[in-house]
């Protein structure tokens, strides 16, 4: 198969996905934005993240990733991973769009940022969920790498978290998930499996 093919199967099949938001800084002081659907959690002990970024056409690392990596390899070693909601969904596909290094993909898309807690990276103005992160590793694998950070600070909305049992009001949330291309789908209709 060729690349594409592969790509295709690959982005088609393995649906829905979560999608979200990652910012980051560059270590002169650029703001990225861009839209991630490789992305999941790692682990909770400690409370972990990854992003899987490729490469641009021309072949070089996308600033997300070249951002993220620790001041050893050229990076801040910061990124901030913001939970896509349905609202946010059209400034996502906006800021996916190739701009020059150090051009504001949050003023393309007609975000705000918010100043992070405990990293350099800003949040979303209006995002439910925000995970501030540290690098933990970038792991190459093939034209893609995967990174990996350490939650250093977690920014909620209060009406979203059970206060006894800390699960979330995923009605409140209305986040969104990745199919293909430009398929997303809701995640407000859902069923419980007993078992």
């Amino acid at each position: 198969m060729t690349t594409r093919q592969r790509e295709r199967l690959l982005l088609w099949s393995v649906v829905p996905r979560p999608i979200a938001m990652v910012s980051t800084v560059s270590p002169s002081g650029s703001v990225n934005l861009a839209p991630f659907s490789y992305y999941t959690a790692v682990g909770y002990s400690p409370m972990a993240l990854l992003f899987c970024a490729g490469r641009r056409a021309d072949g070089t690392e996308k600033d997300s990733c070249r951002n993220a990596r620790v001041p050893a390899e050229g990076g801040t070693g910061e990124f901030t991973v913001n939970v896509l909601i349905e609202k946010h969904a059209e400034a996502a596909t906006a800021s996916a769009k190739p701009l020059p290094h150090g051009e504001s993909e949050y003023e393309l898309a007609g975000l705000r940022p918010l100043p992070g807690r405990r990293v350099r990276s800003p949040r979303i103005d209006g995002s439910p969920i925000a995970f501030e992160c540290r690098t933990s590793a970038v792991v190459p694998v093939g034209d893609h790498f995967v990174v990996i950070g350490e939650v250093a600070h977690l920014a909620a909305d209060e009406e979203l978290i059970h206060e006894t049992d800390f699960h979330l009001d995923l009605d409140r949330l209305g986040s969104v998930g990745r199919m293909g291309a430009a398929d997303y789908v809701r995640t407000l209709d859902r069923y419980i499996v007993d078992g």
